[in-house]
């Protein structure tokens, strides 16, 4: 009844508890990831720099940590908003999703563990949602290693074949010995590339509550209730405390893990599916603050790490999202559908409702402002990207600090954009863009993530110039002819990245080779392995 009565009010909107969490708040119509992928976007966000300065990108096409058992992640050395505001004694709690490494030497070290990162409490899944964690679901990994699998099946049954051969025909004496362990090893690879898909959800797909295992692997059909839950107990056992919480959901990722109350509920097939039941948890978590007192006294935020999925897709219905009239999406380099996101702060008594900033500003900015307001200082000893919000979400500031925004794809720069305060225009220059075809799924030739750089890339010279504040689709690139500012535009923009590369230093990049890659002794598992299988949340003993 609430939620039909909360619907009816709202205008029959689908997401109520979102949008009133945005009436009740100040929203940023312009507010940016710092990557179009989750892995470095996550690792902007939670230290307010640009990934790049963290070595969490790549330079070879693995652009988001592909494994839990590999040894890169976030470094040790790099500082989280968590870590400042634990300092300043607060509570700090993770539940759900990390994606930013666990382990760097052993498969207990937890080296890049979320504890390891400024948290007190970690409840959820150290890697993310892949299609690999649905066995029936599409994965590029899981098909890649199963081709590879097959080839080195077929080569080997192939040998055993010509040794049988040739034995039958007295051509190869003496022992049998290497036809028999031939067949084996084809026989294995062949068993091996048909079990591929629960073995890797085995060793992807788990729960992890602070340092141990609890369920491998995960049985999704109660991780959205166990997580709302943690949540609670989370706020009840720390509301006496200044606390930071980070509800990191594992919707609306592909595979869309929906319980079956949310199925078949939207007009827009599964993905709104997931979408309205991500609503019901925001406002199952906005209730807690509630039932707690902890409203007023509370900074909420909500955001998107990317733009959705275009190539996703689930029959007839968009399956990894809608991103409107921007164009580009997921892993689409600097397109403005890849990297634009919700933007929502609130806090009752404290930020003026119902206030719209249409101001450029930038996950990272949140680490600034929240370390702050926490009472800390952010690190003199480093770079930070990100600019102190509070003065524009109060009102008390006209304009964004950020003059100019880089915008990477790994670790190549494809654009950037220029804030003109003084004739209220925002720029957008795009060096590379990924080759795609805009129409119907916007695929990069079939595959799940458009490539950063080689031949499915286009480098532009002179570079494509955009005027988003007219033109936010970027769907009418501006020439000399139609722009008297173009080339004053296109070099002012040049000269600012310019600048911002001498800022920028080596750093050993995380998710190349050979940090990106599986390795069986960094392998977390709650049983023998490899079985590697444990319901401690049904039986906590």
């Amino acid at each position: 009844k609430k939620k039909r009565e909360d619907m009816l009010h709202l205008g029959n909107s689908w997401t109520p508890n979102i949008d009133r969490l945005a009436a009740d708040g100040v929203r940023l119509t312009q507010h940016l990831a710092a990557a179009s992928l989750c892995t470095p976007s996550r690792a902007a966000f939670l230290t307010g720099r640009y990934p790049i300065r963290s070595g969490m990108v790549s330079s070879t096409g693995l652009r988001v940590l592909q494994w839990v058992a590999v040894s890169g992640g976030l470094p040790p050395n790099e500082t989280t908003f968590a870590k400042t505001l634990r300092d300043q004694g607060y509570v700090t709690g993770l539940v759900g999703k990390w994606h930013l490494g666990l382990n760097c030497e052993s498969s207990a070290d937890h080296c890049h563990h979320p504890l390891s990162h400024g948290f007190d409490h970690f409840y959820g899944t150290p890697f993310s949602m892949m299609g690999d964690c649905v066995p029936s679901e599409i994965s590029e990994k899981r098909a890649g290693l199963e081709r590879r699998l097959n080839l080195c099946c077929h080569l080997v049954a192939v040998a055993a074949l010509t040794l049988t051969a040739g034995k039958l025909l007295h051509l190869m004496p003496g022992s049998w010995t290497p036809v028999i362990w031939s067949a084996l090893l084809a026989a294995l690879l062949f068993v091996c590339s048909a079990a591929l898909g629960p073995l890797i959800a085995h060793a992807d797909c788990f729960l992890m509550r602070n340092h141990s295992i609890t369920e491998q692997p995960m049985r999704f059909r109660r991780t959205t209730v166990q997580m709302l839950e943690d949540v609670s107990r989370f706020l009840q056992r720390n509301k006496q405390a200044p606390f930071l919480l980070f509800v990191s959901f594992l919707h609306v990722h592909t595979p869309l893990i929906t319980t079956e109350t949310f199925r078949g509920r939207s007009l827009h097939g599964p993905y709104g599916d997931n979408v309205e039941e991500m609503d019901w948890m925001v406002g199952q978590v906005l209730d807690v603050l509630d039932t707690e007192g902890l409203t007023h006294k509370t900074l909420v935020y909500f955001s998107s790490d990317h733009g959705g999925s275009l190539e996703a897709r689930f029959g007839n219905h968009q399956y990894g999202g809608w991103n409107g009239i921007y164009k580009g999406g997921k892993g689409m380099g600097g397109w403005e559908g890849g990297i634009r996101v919700p933007g929502i702060f609130r806090w009752p008594g404290v930020l003026p409702a119902g206030r719209v900033v249409q101001e450029p500003t930038s996950q990272m900015d949140v680490f600034p402002t929240v370390v702050r307001l926490g009472g800390g200082q952010v690190p003199p000893d480093r770079v930070i990207d990100g600019r102190d919000l509070l003065p524009l979400l109060l009102g008390t500031a006209e304009h964004s600090d950020h003059e100019f925004l880089m915008h990477y794809c790994e670790s190549f720069l494809h654009a950037a954009r220029w804030h003109q305060r003084d004739r209220g225009t925002v720029w957008k220059v795009h060096f590379v863009t990924p080759v795609f075809q805009p129409d119907g799924a916007g695929a990069c030739y079939g595959r799940m993530v458009c490539p950063c750089f080689g031949d499915q890339v286009t480098h532009h010279d002179p570079p494509l110039l955009f005027d988003l504040s007219r033109d936010p689709s970027e769907a009418h690139p501006l020439t000399p002819d139609t722009e008297p500012l173009f080339h004053q535009v296109v070099e002012r923009v040049a000269e600012a990245v310019r600048d911002h590369q001498q800022t920028l230093s080596p750093v050993p990049l995380q998710l190349d080779s050979p940090d990106n890659v599986w390795k069986p002794w960094l392998q977390p598992c709650c049983g023998p392995f490899p079985l590697c299988w444990c319901d401690r949340e049904a039986d906590p003993q």
